[in-house]
């Protein structure tokens, strides 16, 4: 037997994780560019619709795509939707980072997903690559990205109510009519008394913290290996395929009667949602305080999330 401080460095492995850690840098910097040019031309639409006191419309969104790559000037718009919505999700993404960081394991840097989608990307991840060590790392690694998200996403949102314009059935009788999550619902009835939530127009900054808020509903749905999967497998491993399945079941009527993206995840969820990466030490039992934590998640995931999250006529 060797101690492992008496073996000499290994220059190859060490080379390998340089030369990886490289590339998932430059990887992760040209998808964050692409992510920002397509979120700034989303931004630019919704700034457009916000001063005309009309709320946004889909098949606007996409035909202005190259209006805005023509005269790139526009874009500039779409600063305060653009850099909220990014700033929430890698603060989310971050979030995992540094938990991993903290027990040693190896991940990559946040990689952003840019698309032409109603709000200009399909969200961020990061990639763990190395075997995660016991229930409270993958408690604490599970938990960190929607806590530190949703601590962004709120101040946002609140700042964004309070600037929002009052236009009378803007939120209800636009083109695109967007849920509004309970946390919405109450910095509303708070933040502006008297005004009746469908007269909101939302400012462009309150519609990308919406979108951070959405995002952390569906990290923290509790199953498969999303973020709510992470914790539940951490507080009650042996429980985690019979509430993946659960939640899938109950998705699909949600997904019938309300959104039809819910019938997407809840096929993702019977797909690859059963298995969860083993642990390495899955006898060590989670502390009190972390519980708590548990207990806060599912709080979030409450105040977060939304039966009918988009309606498009």
């Amino acid at each position: 037997m060797v101690a492992t401080w008496d073996l000499p460095p290994n220059p190859y492995w060490e080379n390998l994780e340089a030369r990886r850690q490289r590339k998932s840098l430059a990887i992760a910097i040209l998808l964050f560019v692409l992510t920002l040019i397509s979120t700034l031309a989303v931004g630019a639409q919704y700034a457009s619709s916000y001063a005309s006191g009309q709320s946004p419309d889909f098949e606007q969104i996409f035909s202005t795509y190259g209006t805005l790559l023509a005269h790139p000037q526009y874009l500039l718009a779409g600063i305060p939707f653009a850099f909220t919505l990014i700033g929430i999700l890698l603060a989310h993404e971050l979030g995992h980072f540094f938990a991993c960081r903290y027990y040693g394991i190896s991940a990559s840097y946040p990689y952003f997903l840019p698309a032409p989608t109603l709000i200009g990307t399909l969200g961020a991840f990061i990639r763990i690559r190395s075997p995660i060590y016991n229930r409270k790392a993958l408690f604490d690694v599970g938990l960190a990205g929607p806590v530190v998200g949703f601590l962004f996403a709120v101040p946002a949102l609140a700042i964004a109510i309070l600037y929002s314009k009052v236009v009378p059935f803007s939120a209800a009788h636009g083109p695109t009519v967007f849920g509004q999550p309970l946390v919405m619902r109450l910095l509303v009835a708070v933040l502006r008394p008297g005004v009746m939530r469908q007269d909101l127009l939302l400012h462009p900054v309150g519609r990308a913290a919406w979108v951070g808020l959405f995002a952390t509903a569906l990290n923290l749905l509790p199953g498969g290996q999303l973020d709510g999967g992470h914790i539940l497998y951490s507080v009650a491993s042996k429980y985690h395929k019979k509430i993946t399945l659960a939640v899938a079941l109950i998705l699909i009527p949600l997904g019938i009667f309300f959104y039809p993206g819910w019938i997407l995840w809840a096929v993702l969820l019977l797909a690859i949602g059963f298995r969860h990466p083993p642990l390495l030490n899955r006898w060590e039992l989670l502390d009190g305080a972390r519980l708590v934590w548990a207990g806060v998640a599912v709080f979030i995931f409450i105040l977060c999330f939304m039966p009918m999250p988009v309606m498009i006529r």
